[in-house]
């Protein structure tokens, strides 16, 4: 469920056929001036996003170059990324004097084409509100605009505005697969914070109204989520980021089911309709 931050050494965090999310994949990639990556992950489409840096991407005869560009950290920019179809060869050349590079996947079997998003290209959704401790802004980098182009996989970036607050409220799940009321989406995050001392608290609840589980989230690590309701939260004073996987069973679009016991909620937190319409 919950993974600290380590080194990985460029291999992956939550590979192919994962016991608990076997549904996603993700990988951080670190490369250093003029060093080079190359990966291929039969049976799972990728997206590469740089955290920060920048880099080239070959994929087969496509070719995006000068990818990313953030600085210091997350906050430092927009997200860019590249659409690897499922099981072609990706290559990265880090352009900067060092990159961060995300790599997220879902299973899908079929392949399509490459393409790049570009900043300008980010579905941008803002919501919830200062007084319900909810605002939160949500950057979709494989989102509803490039639904008829990716299989089954979900790439976002979410962040906390200001400093404190809920996210992933009012609790849902996704775990289960009962149209059109919910689908199985399994779910892989990697948390950021600022300042990088910062924390927060990710909650899982397999049942309604009764007790679950919370886990201390620091910088870099990660979750995986694949069943249960799944708030979390940051500490006051401190900005949170998240870097989203969602690898969908069946289909593409999430549908959300909204926990019982808070579903009132929904009609509190302004704009949270949109959010949900946006994953999909």
């Amino acid at each position: 469920m919950h993974i600290p931050p380590f080194d990985n050494e460029n291999k992956p965090i939550v590979d192919v056929d994962d016991a608990l999310v076997p549904l996603t994949y993700f990988n951080i990639v670190k490369l250093r001036k003029g060093e080079t990556f190359g990966y291929a992950v039969p049976g799972y489409e990728t997206c590469i996003v740089p955290a920060t840096g920048l880099i080239d991407v070959t994929v087969g005869g496509f070719d995006a170059t000068s990818l990313g560009g953030r600085g210091v950290d997350v906050w430092d920019g927009e997200p860019e990324g590249v659409y690897v179809p499922t099981g072609q060869e990706a290559r990265m050349t880090c352009l900067s004097d060092n990159a961060e590079v995300f790599v997220a996947g879902a299973k899908f079997d079929d392949e399509l084409e490459p393409f790049a998003v570009r900043a300008d290209e980010i579905d941008l959704v803002q919501y919830g509100s200062d007084d319900t401790k909810t605002h939160r802004k949500i950057k979709h980098i494989l989102g509803q605009k490039q639904h008829d182009r990716v299989g089954r996989l979900l790439v976002s970036e979410l962040f906390t505005v200001g400093a404190g607050g809920w996210s992933g409220f009012p609790s849902h799940k996704h775990d289960t697969d009962r149209l059109p009321d919910e689908t199985r989406h399994d779910e892989t995050y990697n948390f950021r914070f600022k300042p990088d001392y910062g924390s927060g608290v990710q909650m899982l609840q397999r049942v309604d109204n009764e007790p679950g589980d919370a886990y201390h989230i620091v910088n870099g690590s990660t979750i995986c989520i694949d069943k249960g309701y799944h708030p979390c939260c940051v500490l006051p004073g401190y900005e949170m980021y998240y870097f989203t996987i969602l690898g969908g069973l069946s289909q593409r679009s999430l549908k959300q089911y909204f926990q019982p016991t808070h579903a009132e909620q929904l009609h509190t937190i302004p704009g949270i309709m949109d959010m949900v319409a946006k994953f999909k």
